[in-house]
């Protein structure tokens, strides 16, 4: 995915206004898509059209303008019965941090710029955060739960969470009532998918459904996938707090293989019904990474 366009987290999280941020990677996104119709996240989406001879000029985003020199005109949203629930992995694997940003960063902006997509096409959206084996609802469904209302709680909910603890639910069959709905609804998870088993791949299993797309964003740094290091270092688990001091060049074939075949057999795992996969890299733009999987989403 190519890093020369686009925003970077690394620049975002300098602006420290989730809001902004989301709006921002929303509309930059928006400005490279061209939907037919509007069928909510992850299918198809339109908000901007240029102006065309007739139209009310009031209706132009003169803001917008100012940024892109485009005559782009706001298309008035409609109700919408959508309901996507937001799931944030909480566990301590999250701190993870690369070039000054970290893992649970990256996820913040990249669920506040969908929940402002949510929020401009009036989708029903919630939150929940996963963390020591339970589940943590951050901000619920109601009947505020479309609108700016729920799009500045989920912004609040997002700007206090913390990482931290483990996700361990092997064997312990846990149910989530909240998830239990048969309305149709998408179900977008945020997580870096490492697992010590198959805690993380054994709850989407009892989740998927008919009635429920799921959508999995996996965010990995560049050393998790390259692991380019060189000479001694005191490696820590984020989790267990365990520590091993390594020669990363004596290690580094084989970490570069059991990493390959370990995100192959994922992928092939998920290889479910109305579950979907997105990999992104911490040093990919959100918006690229978002423009990428609702086109292919699209064709």
């Amino acid at each position: 995915m190519p890093k020369s366009t686009g925003l970077l987290a690394s620049e975002l999280i300098k602006l420290k206004n989730l809001q902004l941020t989301g709006k921002l990677v929303s509309e930059e996104l928006m400005l490279g898509i061209h939907a037919s119709k509007r069928s909510g996240i992850g299918v198809e989406f339109e908000q901007y059209r240029h102006y065309e001879p007739g139209d009310d000029p009031k209706r132009i985003d003169w803001k917008l303008f100012a940024r892109t020199d485009k005559h782009l005109i706001r298309e008035s949203s409609t109700e919408s019965d959508k309901q996507v629930r937001f799931v944030l992995d909480l566990s301590g694997s999250m701190n993870y941090v690369e070039n000054g940003v970290s893992r649970l960063q990256y996820a913040q902006i990249l669920l506040a710029s969908l929940a402002y997509l949510c929020y401009i096409q009036n989708d029903q959206m919630s939150l929940y955060a996963l963390k020591d084996s339970v589940i943590q609802t951050v901000s619920a469904t109601g009947a505020s739960s479309s609108g700016k209302q729920a799009f500045q709680k989920i912004l609040v909910g997002l700007e206090k969470t913390v990482a931290g603890g483990i996700w361990e639910n092997e064997g312990q069959n846990i149910k989530f009532p909240e998830f239990q709905s048969k309305k149709k609804e998408q179900l977008i998870f945020v997580s870096d998918f490492l697992q010590a088993r198959n805690e993380w791949l054994d709850l989407i299993r009892s989740l998927a459904s008919p009635y429920r797309e799921i959508v999995v964003f996996q965010i990995l740094g560049d050393q998790e996938l390259e692991f380019n290091l060189e000479g001694f270092y005191r490696f820590k688990d984020l989790e267990t707090g365990k520590e091993i001091e390594l020669d990363a060049g004596s290690v580094r074939e084989k970490f570069r293989q059991s990493a390959d075949q370990y995100l192959q057999q994922l992928k092939e795992a998920l290889q479910i019904p109305h579950v979907s996969l997105v990999r992104a890299r911490m040093s990919d733009p959100i918006g690229m990474v978002l423009k990428s999987f609702l086109t292919k989403r699209k064709g």
